[in-house]
């Protein structure tokens, strides 16, 4: 059985992507006689003067070649004496960059092509950080059209420089640079002899004797859980894909997110009993105990992952309406779906100089770090540690639309799963809001009818606001009513005619904030509570005295 390489094609618009696959996929003989017969007949009435265009085997919507631009990814399949491949030809126009961020999801290798005339550019660098981002660690940057550059080499040289720069940038394991001409051939499935002074190998030789054995290595045994097989009484297993390591009939295996452990006592690949499986064979385990198991839960085994109800997370937004702090979208991640919230937007990352920018708010093809609450804690780890537990997608809520695709850098194992029981946090998160009591000093000009019409904007709003404000209960029992409340993940409202009240920040468990400003407009305070509950402030490092 050949090996198998999975890669992408990327770089900015008309940089010679599809040209450059045809040509491997003509000059290689992959094509079959009426495809080849084809591709020579709609050449004679494309963009080159009858010669052949070779994107036309992969361009194949008619907007595309009316427009000679790539717009959805086209996959290929091809095979040499040496190797099988997989390839995602990706669209280079910024409009369709979460196009190319699916195709990079599956890849193990990028080839990112720049153009000669035009060096690295700001799509090259965009298309660089997100193959990154999705974990690609093997690179190579084809320098093209060198035919109209007289195939000069103080033009690569050039161009070689501003990659190793990118390179530096990114921290990019493993590059390798090609001077190639896609139309003529040069450097593509053989040497040039237009470019004697490269020394180097050709694309599809570097493709094919590539080594990326060690882009997976990934800790223990791992099984996320797609579906529970259920045929009759007697039989329960429990399907899905290994992700990593090996697993034997008679170990003991440890189930998430519950924690409870079982022996295997049957595994089938297929229809096959087998006494042990590997990574990447879909298999159904049974266990000699009935646990607690179901689809988004992972079976491990010396794995080291994890729970958590909170993940730090870099993104690349793809929606058309920007992401704001407080966003709740559906949260895919492993064979988990759960509701979330983007709690807070940490930062942005330019895409020319990677310096980080303080923001609140990602705008469509934007990349940034964000940190995201689940309204349960999850099976998790970071993407470097575990690949298909660390990466994750955003889904519109309303429209079921895909906005964000991202990688998770850091979880939050700071609390364990007790008794199953939901904490305060995913009950906030759930509700779309970070709870808190706001107090307000009665000697500031706030009285009961202003913080009605305020707890009235904020319900009307969308928020889940409550105010207390019964003469009969004593103010203590209303700090405790309120801690209860911010539990449930409500927001409370809170009068108080006591002067000092900094003792009050440290003794709750739950985010208190004192309001002082002298704006007494019920507008303005509604605007104020509705910037915290939106996340717009960090209750986690201490209370906000405003």
């Amino acid at each position: 059985m050949r090996d198998l390489l999975k890669f992408i094609t990327c770089g900015s618009v008309d940089d010679g992507k599809s040209t450059l696959i045809g040509h491997i996929l003509y000059d290689s003989k992959l094509l079959y006689a009426d495809q080849e017969r084809a591709l020579e007949l709609e050449s004679k009435v494309g963009s080159r003067g009858g010669e052949i265009d070779y994107s036309l085997l992969l361009d194949g919507l008619t907007e595309e070649r009316e427009q000679g631009i790539t717009i959805d990814v086209a996959y290929r399949y091809f095979t040499t004496d040496v190797r099988s491949f997989i390839v995602a030809d990706t669209p280079g126009h910024e409009e369709y960059t979460r196009n190319m961020a699916v195709g990079a999801s599956i890849a193990d290798l990028a080839i990112i092509l720049i153009d000669a005339e035009k060096g690295v550019l700001a799509q090259t660098r965009r298309h660089a950080r997100i193959c990154s981002i999705m974990g690609i660690r093997y690179f190579v940057f084809a320098i093209n059209k060198m035919d109209l550059v007289s195939y000069e080499e103080s033009v690569y040289s050039k161009i070689e420089e501003e990659i190793n720069v990118l390179s530096k940038e990114l921290d990019l394991k493993s590059i390798k640079i090609i001077p190639v001409s896609a139309t003529e051939g040069d450097n593509v499935t053989h040497g040039s002899d237009n470019m004697k002074w490269y020394k180097g190998e050709d694309i599809l030789s570097y493709l094919e004797n590539v080594d990326i054995r060690g882009n997976d290595k990934e800790k223990g045994f791992y099984l996320p859980i797609q579906r529970v097989c259920r045929p009759d009484h007697l039989f329960r297993g429990f399907q899905g894909q290994i992700e990593s390591g090996e697993i034997h009939v008679g170990e003991e295996i440890t189930a998430f997110p519950r924690l409870e452990k079982a022996c295997v006592k049957k595994i089938y690949v297929g229809d096959t009993e087998c006494i042990e499986a590997y990574k990447g064979q879909a298999v159904t385990i049974q266990l000699d105990r009935e646990i607690d198991v179901s689809r988004g839960s992972v079976l491990e085994k010396d794995s080291s992952i994890s729970t958590s109800d909170s993940v730090t997370a870099t993104l690349i937004w793809m929606d058309d309406a920007p992401l704001l702090n407080g966003g709740n979208y559906f949260i895919k991640l492993g064979s988990s779906k759960i509701p979330g919230v983007v709690a807070k937007i940490l930062y942005s990352i330019d895409i020319n100089t990677g310096e980080y920018r303080v923001t609140d708010t990602l705008q469509k093809n934007e990349i940034g770090v964000v940190k995201i609450s689940f309204t349960d804690r999850i099976t998790v780890d970071r993407f470097k540690d575990h690949k298909t537990l660390g990466e994750l997608i955003l889904i519109d809520r309303v429209s079921f639309m895909t906005s964000a695709c991202g990688v998770v850098e850091q979880y939050d194992n700071s609390g364990q799963i007790e008794n199953g029981r939901i904490s305060d946090k995913s009950r906030s998160a759930s509700m779309g809001q970070q709870a808190v009591t706001v107090i307000f000093k009665k000697d500031k000009g706030i009285d009961r009818d202003v913080l009605w019409e305020v707890e009235k904007k904020l319900v009307l709003e969308g928020r889940y606001a409550y105010f207390i404000e019964d003469e009969n209960i004593s103010y203590e029992e209303k700090l405790k009513i309120a801690e209860h409340l911010n539990k449930a993940g409500v927001i409370v409202l809170l009068q108080s005619d006591t002067t000092d009240l900094t003792g009050l920040l440290s003794d709750s468990k739950t985010h208190r904030i004192i309001y002082e400003s002298k704006e007494s407009d019920k507008d303005a305070i509604a605007s104020f509570v509705k910037k915290i509950s939106a996340y717009e402030y960090d209750l986690s490092k201490e209370a906000l005295n405003i």
